[in-house]
């Protein structure tokens, strides 16, 4: 195993949580540089892009203002600050030049595959008029030029778009004159499909569509020579509410800083080309400070888009499509409720479809057993069955809560929305709690006869997240943690109302006590001879509470064995700290997001599944829950796709604090595909259940 020489903390055993976050969006642009289908790396290019921008606007933005502070009592805090945005521009410069490699890369290999970018120079006659009337038709009254010397702050501008700042020339005049130009993305998106030819697909940046028809947007003004240069620009969103800081330390950086307001531009992205008069007289209006990143770049900035690349009818180009398996024992004609009560069920998508969980609010919202409904909502899909259903429930009488969280990130104006049709339906809708972001994915159905239901995620009530997203649910009746649901309810309700939880790990309330106890438990065990192991998957291990505790098992010699997609604060391979502890990276076409916790506990295994990752905000500033599972069948699931994980070879890479990602090699040089193998593990459960039912 690789050791760590990343020092960040005197004891050189804790990777600060923003640089771990550069290390693993790092590993999605290696994964774009991998030999997967080509269509694929360019969606892994674009999910890079995205994840920077996101990166920059929100905790780049609360870094800037730390070390911006005035307040002398969190002066270690605004040193620390800088210290840290100077190590990820580094990171940030030399990964940006990594970036620009794999863009031309997989724009040589689309070539191979007769797949042409074409600029505004390299159009032939056929496509010239067809640019031409596109431009009339759809793209005329949407590039609305501004003269540079008419705008006084670019950042009042949205940071969602890129700009072409064009230089117009006229013959016989020597000085230029400055213009903006937003990109109309949202009109007709970032890439013109022209018309394919002799096998040929030619596509167009919406960049170049532009620059090709300038001479149409100024027409009449007698310019007769324009140059047209990109640039982006991110902007400070917010101070992260759900931050990992101490106490009142935001208050006084939102009362201390006076440089930054929010909205400044933080990141500058431009084309390197640019002349240099014309990037200073852009930079003038960017209202930038020494601590901000300014970046040369390519020709085209926002690579985001590349998320929703036109597959130009190559299928082959792409991941082979993985249907989501038909569970037998929840597809037959039968109330799944009724197969709830009589044993716990479980679904895994996307390896199965979460149209089972719809099915279980539709028959909740018609059937006469069923009095209430109660769930909670972080993020929903655009067109949304699992609120058609519990607007169809509060329709026939059922008492619907739910729980809507209006504070989920970029999400917020969406969850307004839904808000009020559900108010309108009659859906008793509660608006998160003050002070607590509710991340938790429950469902409580309060049955009339019989025990009632309850739904445990580990991954939001989303139709959309569930077909990229990996999460585990479990369906049960069990009493005790039935009862302990209802009361999540009554505890966010009655937020400082003094609730004991009997099954379930709730937070803010005692779930890092009761992770750290069964850590504990696993060190006794392993001091007396019982078994003892820690094997979890989760998304992000940054809490230094539970960091510490991890190391506190490594060094009493009980075998830790992550799964791990995001985050990581651990340094592993360290003598006497850390020796014991391994971590398995993965990245694959579905995003791992399910949180799993096994423990030994002296030979009578204890699992467990939930919202939460080890990171302070999960654990101290959030209402989260995690749920035991009992069922036998379930539990070996569970430890099947843990076991997966840490056998991935393929997909997974080890993570050990410095940042390189390096693969997994193995002494027969044989690959594993952790996504691969679940899948095909389930096909084949349900080719045996269907033998056992003929049988």
């Amino acid at each position: 195993m690789a050791k760590s020489v990343n020092k960040k903390s005197s004891s050189g055993t804790y990777v600060d949580r923003d640089l771990s976050w550069m290390y693993f969006n790092r590993r999605i642009l290696q994964e774009a540089t991998r030999p997967i289908p080509l269509l694929e790396r360019l969606s892994f290019l674009g999910i890079y892009s995205n994840n920077l921008d996101e990166f920059f606007r929100v905790r780049i933005a609360t870094l800037s203002r730390i070390a911006e502070c005035e307040d002398k009592s969190i002066k270690k805090e605004s040193e620390h600050a800088s210290q840290l945005i100077k190590q990820i521009t580094k990171l940030n410069n030399r990964y940006a030049k990594e970036y620009e490699e794999a863009i031309h890369e997989v724009t040589a290999a689309l070539r191979n595959e007769n797949i042409f970018l074409l600029k505004d120079n390299e159009l032939s006659e056929d496509q010239q008029q067809f640019v031409r009337q596109f431009f009339r038709q759809k793209l005329s009254g949407f590039t609305n030029p501004v003269w540079l010397s008419a705008v006084k702050e670019l950042t009042e501008a949205t940071d969602d778009n890129i700009f072409l700042a064009v230089k117009l020339h006229t013959e016989g005049r020597k000085t230029p004159e400055y213009a903006l130009i937003e990109l109309p993305v949202a009109v007709c998106g970032r890439f013109i499909h022209l018309p394919d030819k002799e096998g040929r697909s030619y596509l167009m940046y919406l960049d170049d569509v532009i620059r090709f028809c300038l001479p149409m947007i100024f027409g009449g003004m007698g310019f007769t020579h324009y140059e047209a240069y990109a640039f982006k620009f991110t902007k400070d969103a917010e101070m992260e509410i759900d931050n990992d800081l101490r106490n009142g330390m935001l208050q006084k950086i939102s009362k201390g800083v006076k440089s930054r307001r929010k909205g400044d531009a933080l990141r500058v992205i431009y084309d390197a080309a640019m002349p240099k008069d014309m990037l200073k007289r852009v930079m003038n209006k960017l209202n930038l400070d020494k601590l901000d990143t300014v970046l040369a770049g390519g020709r085209y900035h926002n690579h985001k888009d590349l998320m929703s690349f036109p597959d130009c009818g190559r299928k082959d180009l792409k991941y082979p499509e993985w249907s989501p398996i038909i569970r037998k024992e929840l597809d037959e004609n039968v109330s799944l409720l009724n197969l709830i009560q009589q044993r716990d069920r479980y679904i895994h998508v996307p390896y199965h479809s979460f149209d089972y969980y719809i099915r279980v609010l539709q028959e909740a919202a018609i059937s006469k057993n069923v009095k209430s409904i109660k769930t909670t909502l972080y993020r929903l899909a655009k067109t949304s069955k699992v609120v058609n259903a519990l607007i169809n429930a509060a329709r026939n009488g059922k008492k619907v809560t739910v729980v809507i969280e209006l504070l989920a990130r970029f999400d917020e104006a969406s969850n307004i929305s839904w808000s009020k049709l559900m108010q309108d339906a009659g859906v008793h809708v509660i608006f998160g709690v003050e002070g607590l972001k509710v991340h938790s994915k429950v469902t409580h159905i309060g049955m009339k006869q019989g025990p009632d239901v309850a739904c445990i995620s580990t991954g939001n009530f989303h139709e959309g997240n569930a077909r990229i997203y990996t999460d585990y649910m479990l369906m049960t009746a069990a009493r005790g943690i039935v009862s302990d649901v209802a009361n999540v309810f009554n505890f966010i309700e009655k937020p400082y109302s003094p609730i004991k939880f009997r099954e379930l790990l709730v937070s803010p309330n005692e779930m890092k006590k009761k992770f750290l106890r069964l850590i504990d438990e696993e060190i006794r065990n392993k001091q007396v001879g019982k078994p003892a192991y820690i094997r979890m998957k989760v998304n992000h291990i940054t809490d230094p509470v539970m960091v510490k505790k991890l190391y506190e098992a490594s060094a009493a010699g009980v075998p830790v064995d992550i799964v791990l997609r995001g985050n990581c604060s651990l340094v592993t391979g360290v003598p006497g700290v850390s020796e014991t502890i391994r971590i398995n990276g993965i990245i694959d076409r579905y995003l791992e997001h399910s949180r799993i916790f096994i423990f030994a506990a002296g030979g009578e295994e204890k699992c467990f599944i939930g919202s939460a990752d080890w990171m302070p905000r999960n654990l101290d500033n959030r209402i989260e829950v995690v749920t035991p599972v009992y069922d036998p069948d379930i539990k070996a699931d569970l430890r099947t796709v843990v076991d997966f994980g840490l056998r991935d070879t393929c997909q997974g890479r080890i993570v050990d604090g410095r940042g390189e990602n390096l693969p997994w090699t193995t002494e027969d040089g044989a690959r594993f595909r952790s996504q691969e193998e679940l899948y095909r593990h389930y096909l084949a459960l349900e080719e045996r259940e269907r033998d056992v039912h003929q049988d």
